[in-house]
Formats: structure tokens, sequence, C-alpha cells
């Protein structure tokens, strides 16, 4: 758990001061578009009263993953961070400019995820990623990042944590998606800045690209509110009932021996046994088709929904309990 603090702290982004006990919507500018359109990021900053820690939540780091975006509306919608105690930092959007051109990247196609610390001179990908280091992340003490799959893989609902920082993995069995795991840093990506920073950063993976997925969002919220409770941060009439999640200690990948038109046979989130049949890649002429197996006991957490595939395509990501 985190200690509290002994006084509640004022806040300060994009200029603008947010006292103990205000909510504010303010916004970072990045840059302007050669139209003069500005591009900003939108904050959404709700400051408790009493000490305590102040907690990130943020969204659509890549543009066009939207199941985050629509779970922070609901819970922005549903006032669900009337927080009696510690601040709450919600974005909704971070890559704007991704976001209404459906798009992961920004205009020069790279990834804000994989351009921090960023550069304030650099490309817009770049300066989003300095400008949001520089503003958000000093200010607070941990973060969950909302996140799906790519476009034709669909995550079952998951929480990735860093090995080496004990409070994410704490934070990660509290939000109780029903699975979690440990996932390596990748260089330039906002969880390897954060945690350079000592700021433990949960990141929740669930549903695929440009779709909403209920089943995804309610847990996304369920576990968001859960972590504000162990944190002691919301009103203790606004309970949020315990549930557990299963560590997954081995990760592996099924990927395609062959091209062909790709039939899985098992249902996303379901557990698998050795040997098991997952799934076929056949042939357009039924002459020729291979079949997939289970490669090991364990669940299934991703499932490409790509039709027709190439040889070595990741069609099944599968965790294991050691």
């Amino acid at each position: 758990m985190l200690e509290k603090n002994e006084e509640n702290k004022i806040l300060h982004i994009g200029g603008k001061e947010i006292a103990p006990g205000e909510q504010k919507l303010v916004s970072i500018e990045i840059s302007r578009l050669p139209t003069g359109t500005l591009i900003d990021i939108p904050v959404h900053v709700f400051n408790g009263k009493a000490a305590g820690p102040t907690v990130l939540v943020q969204a659509g780091l890549h543009g066009d993953e939207i199941n985050g975006v629509e779970t922070l509306r609901r819970m922005l919608e549903q006032r669900l961070f009337q927080i009696n105690s510690g601040a709450v930092i919600v974005v909704p959007i971070l890559n704007v400019f991704g976001f209404i051109h459906f798009s992961r990247d920004v205009p020069d196609g790279k990834d804000v995820n994989r351009s921090f610390p960023g550069n304030k001179n650099g490309s817009l990908a770049s300066r989003m990623a300095y400008h949001y280091l520089h503003e958000i992340l000093p200010q607070i003490d941990v973060g969950i990042d909302l996140h799906t799959g790519g476009g034709q893989r669909h995550n079952y609902p998951q929480v990735r944590f860093t090995a080496e920082d004990a409070m994410s993995k704490e934070l990660a069995e509290v939000f109780a998606a029903p699975l979690f795991f440990a996932s390596t840093l990748i260089r330039g990506s906002f969880r390897k800045a954060a945690f350079d920073m000592g700021k433990p950063i949960i990141v929740y993976e669930a549903g695929e690209s440009m779709r909403f997925d209920e089943f995804a969002i309610a847990i996304a919220m369920e576990g968001v509110g859960r972590v504000l409770q162990y944190l002691n941060m919301l009103p203790e009439t606004k309970p949020v009932a315990p549930k557990s999640a299963i560590l997954l200690e081995k990760r592996r990948w099924v990927r395609a021996s062959r091209a062909g038109m790709f039939i899985p046979k098992v249902d996303n989130g379901s557990a698998i046994k050795k040997g098991q049949l997952m799934g076929w890649v056949t042939d357009t002429f039924a002459k020729r088709s291979k079949k997939i197996n289970a490669p090991m006991d364990g669940y299934v957490f991703c499932v490409n929904h790509q039709a027709v595939v190439n040889q070595g395509d990741a069609l099944f990501h599968v965790g294991q309990i050691v």
C-alpha cells in the first residue's frame, strides 16, 4: 500500500493549478498541424481534499484502441472519480491525432508509445511524449494504462506488470482482470519511462482495435474502481467486490506452420490441455489442412481473427501456470 502524505498537494498541469478539493478539465498543448489546428491532450483532474496518492488513469495512447476511451468516458459520465482523498488524473485520449484518424500512430507514422522520453523539438510523437512525461509523470504515484489488441488480434482481458516492480504486481493483482503476468519493458514505451522515474504502471489489455467490447469495458471499469478503493481513495459507501486473478508465469505464441485460411476451434480465455485441437489452417481447395495443437496446458489469452494467414503468423497467445 502507498503511504499517505501529511497533506494533499496542489497539482499543476497545462499551466493551470488544481487545488485540493477542486475538479478541472485542463489541456496540455503539443503542436499545430499545417492547417493551424491545435493538437492538445485533454486532462480531467480530480483533486481530493484529504491526503492520498495521485493515480493516473489513461487511454488512447494508441489512437485506434478505443475500448479504453469508452471505459473512461463512462466512468466520467457516471461520476466514478468522486474521490475523498488523493487525486486522480484521467486522460481519456492521449493520442488525439491518432484517434480522429482511426490510426495507431501520428502523421509521420511514429508510435507515441515508442517515443518516450521524447524531445520538445522533435516529431509530433516525440513532442507528445516529452510534454506528457514532464507535465504528468512527476506528479503521480501510480498509473493505469488502458490498451487493446491490434487490428484482428483480440486480447482476452489481462493486466501486465513489471517484474522488477513489486508495487505494479500488487496493483495488477488488485485490478483482478481474469489473467495477469509480468511483461518485459520495451525501450521507448510509456511504461519503461515511468519505471525509470520510479512510477509503478500496470497495463490493461482487452479487445481489439476500433471495436467496442462490453465485457472488456466492464472489467476495466471494475478494475480501476478496485484499485482506487484499495488505495483508500473512494468513499466507503461505494465498495467494489474483490475478485481473484490467475497469474501466468510462462507464455508463448502459437504460429501458423503454413499459409491458408485460419479456423480457430477454441474460445479466447478458455483453458486448454497439451495436445488439444485449437484450430486448423487449410487451403482454399480442400486438398491440404494442418491441425494446430496446444503446446502446453494453460489458457488462451489472444486470438488472431484474421481469416487468411501467412506462414509464421501468430494465431494464439497462450500462457501457463507453473
